[in-house]
């Protein structure tokens, strides 16, 4: 896992966690232009950390749900306090024996390399993803939009969140890319995917973040490269 403030930015407003034990890894990206957003991160962050594993997937989603709620709650509170929005996007992984659950708010994204092929897991919560649902604009025309960095969703946005999850089925030999926008912004997926098929994890991680800082790096970015084989479910504290 690696995090970088990029090549133009003052402050790092992304937040990592790495939970191997508990099977849980997230990265949440402080909205940008927005008072506190390393704060709203951290924030995220730090309340999945205290997240206890339970014996029953569903009752860990809904720790994992009910921790981001508390936080979602917390910061709009801060917000009205303060009269400037604090928020943040995020997107968490979690594997659990065969299963992985991902649950995202924003522009934050989750992929999956499988026998060489990448897919993205979750969809983005902005504009832009919009108007190419719509059939507006094209994929390609999307990645130089000037609206790009506009989300419809996230940690702290409105008093009301609304996180979306999806669960698949896990394969030996997949491997899982975790990362903010600020990678995506610089590198397509094909060389995403061929990055991908290479390397440990940290180094590959590390390679990412290298290309992306080699273009430029406009926002910050981080990464995680998680490989994930069966498991049983992590133990109960």
């Amino acid at each position: 896992m690696r995090s970088h403030v990029g090549m133009v930015r003052r402050i790092n407003e992304d937040s990592v966690l790495d939970r191997k034990d508990a099977g849980l890894w997230v990265i949440a990206d402080g909205m940008g232009g927005h008072a506190a957003g390393d704060v709203a991160s951290q924030l995220i962050v730090d309340a999945l950390s205290r997240v206890e594993p339970a014996e029953a997937l569903s009752s860990y989603v809904d720790r994992l749900e009910d921790a981001l709620l508390s936080v979602n709650s917390r910061l709009v509170t801060m917000s009205a306090q303060t009269q400037q929005t604090s928020g943040s996007t995020v997107v968490a992984m979690l594997a659990f024996r065969n299963l992985c659950v991902v649950m995202w708010a924003g522009d934050s994204r989750c992929y999956r390399l499988r026998n060489g092929e990448l897919q993205q897991l979750t969809s983005d919560h902005s504009h832009i993803e919009m108007y190419v649902e719509q059939g507006l604009i094209t994929r390609d025309e999307a990645a130089m939009h000037p609206a790009g960095n506009l989300i419809t969703r996230a940690v702290g946005a409105a008093p009301e969140l609304c996180l979306e999850m999806d669960v698949t089925e896990i394969a030996d030999g997949d491997r899982y890319l975790l990362t903010s926008d600020g990678l995506d912004k610089h590198l397509l997926q094909q060389e995403i995917a061929q990055t991908l098929a290479d390397g440990d994890p940290e180094q590959t991680a590390q390679r990412l973040i290298d290309m992306t800082l080699a273009r430029g790096a406009t926002d910050n970015v981080s990464v995680a490269v998680v490989d994930v084989q069966r498991m049983p479910a992590p133990a109960r504290h």
